[in-house]
């Protein structure tokens, strides 16, 4: 399947505030992760909390689950990005790092597999690919998990944490829409 194609299925799953032009998108914020293995979905419960809420008009929201493709797709255009995903455990389950992007992107493997293009690999080829259309501005947070076996549910810690997360994403973007700084993006 071609970039185009992907990009285009992409679109077609959108929930509706996902569906604004690329244009127009100032801040992307993506939930990156797989609810089917408990808190690897992490990212994505963080994306459903903030549609819960009210965001500015100028923030858009993605549920990428596990598709880094769909991250560098939904990233075009944007001036900002907030990734979201899960950390393997290996110290505090619950813990939250806010990391810069530029720290985390990585140069994809050669590979003709997809599976293996990640997030990480977007924000380096999104930078190759789109240039001054992909966002200068990245910042990460990784939510430390406690259990990423298969099945359903989040861990206690990192349900508490997905409600922090959200609350500090709710605020930045706030705080971007109002014309004021985006917040700490180094």
């Amino acid at each position: 399947m071609d970039g185009s194609a992907l990009q285009n299925r992409a679109s077609s799953a959108a929930e509706p505030n996902e569906q604004a032009a690329v244009s127009e998108l100032s801040l992307a914020v993506i939930g990156c992760g797989n609810p089917n293995r408990r808190d690897d979905g992490a990212g994505p419960a963080v994306i459903a909390a903030l549609r819960q809420g009210q965001l500015p008009d100028r923030v858009r929201l993605f549920d990428a689950g596990t598709d880094g493709m769909g991250v560098m797709y939904a990233a075009k255009g944007a001036s900002h990005l907030i990734l979201v995903d899960a950390r393997a455990p290996e110290g505090e389950p619950g813990a939250i790092f806010d990391v810069p992007g530029d720290f985390l992107e990585a140069q994809p493997p050669q590979s003709f597999n997809l599976h293996d293009f990640r997030w990480d690999h977007a924000l380096f080829a999104g930078k190759k690919i789109y240039g001054d259309a992909f966002p200068k501005q990245v910042k990460v947070f990784l939510i430390e998990a406690a259990d990423l076996d298969l099945g359903l549910g989040l861990s206690e810690p990192v349900a508490q944490a997905v409600t922090k997360v959200a609350d500090q994403i709710a605020a930045l973007a706030g705080s971007f829409a109002s014309g004021a700084s985006a917040g700490d993006w180094s």
